[in-house]
């Protein structure tokens, strides 16, 4: 199993975002990009597989500063040496997928082939609607949401998808969409310099066009889902060759995944799949709670439970959910201290073994001393009975 460090990247302390509009402070940020620096460069040393940001945009409130996870792939990869860097993910149908390819392709020669690429669809409609209004009018879909919305979200998400695999795959790019055209009609292109050295042009048209660079890694940078809780999503990953992530579930909803997995991708049940978990490690189970309250717990209930982020652990039948010590117990949240992880992660491989792990770190939320020492202790004393 390998395990990776991911962030919603937090600006600042629960103290800090319950003044109101943390997101609006430089100090804070600058705080955070230090921080981050020290953390991720201890991951790199210590071994871990890679680290990945996700993608939001307007968040004052202080919660998943991370407008652009590919900028912030390269800041950090050129302060490391081995350690590959991702997203989790580019929300695909608010963005134009050629320059997306583009990026990462830039991104993975930048890196020396380190890149990962990751792609989410979505879901958080106060920045979806508004950088989504010119490309198609497609908004946020919110997870357990299946109608129009939905529909159209997973629609331009797919096509999107295609395009950037034929720009890193394909020589010459051509197109024909419900959301994109390539070439955009009869475009006049009669420069001599293309005839001579290029080509995609025909009788003075424009036939199809030429994206480079292409990526290092062949076919392309490896492929990532967040955090994928519906059939559909796995159904399609696993046609994809796309390494789906899994959000804490209980059995009763992931077992369907896994066995959709295997059944569309012909392999083993939890190949290519992985698992986020919140991370902490303290010197006491107490330690670790109190500092998972002020950091999963707080943002949880705060930013990512409106959403519907939590339902995969609501019980079918009774509606309830189970205490913060038995999702603890069960794996459900790596929080305590080494031989409590271990128990907690024993628990989530006798469920299912799979390829990956995603450790959430809540920095800034939980103090960077102590996220330090955590990254360090799951590293050297729980990962060797796992990797």
């Amino acid at each position: 199993m390998k395990a990776s460090v991911f962030y919603l990247p937090s600006i600042a302390s629960r103290a800090e975002i319950e003044q109101g509009m943390a997101g609006m402070r430089g100090d804070y940020y600058q705080r955070m990009l230090r921080e981050l620096s020290e953390q991720i460069c201890l991951a790199d040393e210590l071994g871990y597989d890679s680290v990945s940001f996700t993608e939001h945009h307007f968040h004052i409130e202080g919660f998943e500063l991370s407008n652009n996870p590919v900028l912030l792939d390269l800041y950090f990869a050129m302060q490391t040496k081995r350690i590959r860097v991702g997203q989790l993910g580019i929300v695909l149908p608010a963005a134009n997928p050629i320059r997306v390819a583009e990026d990462i392709a830039m991104l993975d020669h930048m890196t020396g082939g380190r890149a990962c690429a990751g792609f989410a669809r979505g879901y958080q409609r106060r920045w979806v609607d508004v950088m989504a209004q010119q490309t198609h009018d497609i908004h946020g879909a919110l997870p357990h949401q299946h109608d129009e919305i939905d529909a159209a979200n997973r629609a331009a998400f797919e096509e999107n998808f295609r395009i950037i695999k034929k720009c890193w795959t394909e020589e010459m790019l051509t197109f024909d969409g419900k959301f994109w055209k390539i070439p955009a009609g009869e475009t006049p292109w009669t420069l001599e310099t293309t005839a001579k050295y290029g080509k995609g042009v025909e009788n003075g048209i424009l036939k199809s066009v030429g994206v480079v660079p292409k990526p290092v890694q062949k076919p392309h940078p490896p492929l990532f889902l967040p955090f994928a809780s519906s059939e559909n999503s796995i159904r399609w990953a696993a046609t994809e060759g796309v390494t789906a992530i899994l959000p804490a579930m209980l059995p009763v909803y992931e077992n369907k995944l896994y066995d959709v997995s295997a059944e569309v991708s012909g392999k083993r049940r939890g190949e290519n799949m992985g698992l986020l978990r919140d991370v902490i490690i303290a010197d006491t189970d107490e330690e670790a709670m109190a500092l998972w309250r002020d950091s999963g717990q707080f943002s949880g209930r705060a930013w990512f439970e409106p959403f519907g982020f939590r339902r995969g652990l609501q019980d079918p039948v009774t509606g309830g959910f189970m205490s913060s010590e038995d999702v603890v117990a069960q794996g459900y949240a790596l929080v305590g201290t080494v031989d409590t992880v271990i128990r907690g992660l024993e628990a989530n491989m006798r469920r299912q073994q799979v390829d990956w792990l995603f450790c959430y770190t809540y920095n800034a939320l939980v103090p960077h001393a102590v996220l330090m020492k955590s990254i360090e202790r799951f590293w050297t004393q729980v990962m060797p009975r796992f990797a």
